[in-house]
């Protein structure tokens, strides 16, 4: 049984890993999207460059939105 438990947690991890991967790169090519096309005018890195508060916290919604969408739809 030992080794079964074993297999089983690996596979578990293995697809654990694999949604967080997902979940990462949707979460950075959303806010990406969301620079060039909603935010012409605003330059994300630029404006964080210049030490904007409101534009980091701004960027930091957007992927705690994308991150708990994200999360809804690996649920099923």
């Amino acid at each position: 049984m030992g080794a079964e438990f074993f297999s089983a947690s690996i596979i578990n991890l293995a697809i654990n890993l694999s949604y967080t991967i997902v979940a990462l790169l949707v979460g950075v090519y959303s806010l990406l999207w969301v620079d060039k096309k909603l935010l012409k005018s605003v330059d994300i890195e630029e404006e964080m460059k210049k030490g904007n508060i409101a534009v980091s916290i701004f960027a930091s919604t957007i992927l705690i939105f994308v991150a708990i969408i994200v999360a809804f739809g690996f649920r099923g």
